[in-house]
């Protein structure tokens, strides 16, 4: 069981704010981070890491990392951390990077061997594409086994394709070492298919806490499903009006009454939802 219960001051995206999160995590569990930019996602990972200074506790099993007395260093508090920016020792191989943080060379092999790189071990960072500098800083990061691995939007600069795959690898990576995780996600499609548990954080505080099935998805009533997006345009067409919205990375035409339209302002959140029309789902 791992118990945070911290605060700190921050200056959001709509000024001051009090970063204060009570939170208890299970052993094991997988839990996505969510909520608009500036909600504290980022500086609550940096704090669990010992990178960050918060008044407050931070108990992981029976050791504290946290409390009045003591705040433990990021090197003894048995963490693995994957950025967003891969953050690998330019020069050193691949191999090199991983027995960096531990000489132990079978699990680096049989981790190098999972993620699909054992044959570019000997590779330099800078030879290596997006994708496989992320699977080396995966890597790196369980290497010491951590008892917490913290992702920091980890597959964002990456195609849709490519985070499918390291999507997959992730979670099995995750379920082979039964590591603590806690990843933050803006991405509703990738942090349903990993997180069992998802904390949603609004101005500091939690506005949301469930399931992936609780939280994302917004049907009621008799709606058969409900999405969010922005409003990217408004075409006229004879008596029409034909929203373009941004779903993700998809792109939805919604046809309006001209009645419809007249409240609708290009760049608004909006969201679409249908009750009668079933839709059916074909492979590609």
């Amino acid at each position: 069981m791992m118990a945070i219960n911290i605060n700190k001051k921050l200056h959001g995206s709509s000024g001051e704010m009090l970063l204060d999160i009570d939170l208890h995590i299970k052993e094991g569990d997988f839990v996505a981070l969510a909520g608009e930019s500036g909600s504290g996602k980022t500086t609550l990972l940096r704090i669990l890491a010992g990178l960050e200074e918060a008044k407050g506790s931070i108990k992981v099993a029976n050791e504290s990392w946290q409390d009045a007395k003591i705040c433990l260093k990021p090197q003894s508090r048995g963490i693995g951390f994957v950025f967003q920016d891969y953050a690998l020792f330019p020069n050193m191989t691949i191999e090199e990077n991983l027995l960096f943080v531990a000489k132990d060379k079978a699990l680096a092999s049989h981790l190098l061997e999972v993620t699909g790189l054992e044959s570019l071990k000997d590779r330099m960072p800078n030879t290596l594409s997006g994708g496989q500098q992320q699977r080396v800083s995966l890597c790196r990061a369980l290497m010491n086994r951590p008892k917490l691995l913290l992702m920091d939007e980890p597959l964002s600069a990456l195609d849709p394709a490519m985070r499918t795959k390291l999507q997959h690898e992730i979670l099995a990576l995750h379920k082979e070492f039964g590591t603590t995780t806690i990843m933050v996600s803006h991405d509703p499609s990738e942090i349903y298919r990993l997180a069992n548990r998802v904390v949603v954080l609004k101005q500091g505080k939690i506005s949301k806490d469930g399931s992936a099935k609780e939280v994302l998805l917004q049907t009621s009533g008799s709606q058969k499903f409900t999405f969010e997006g922005e409003l990217l345009d408004l075409l006229t067409s004879d008596v029409v009006t034909i929203a373009v919205v941004a779903i993700g990375q998809q792109l939805v035409e919604v046809v309006l009454t001209q009645s419809q339209s007249q409240s609708l302002v290009v760049g608004q959140r909006v969201r679409v939802s249908t009750k009668a029309f079933a839709p059916i789902l074909t492979q590609e």
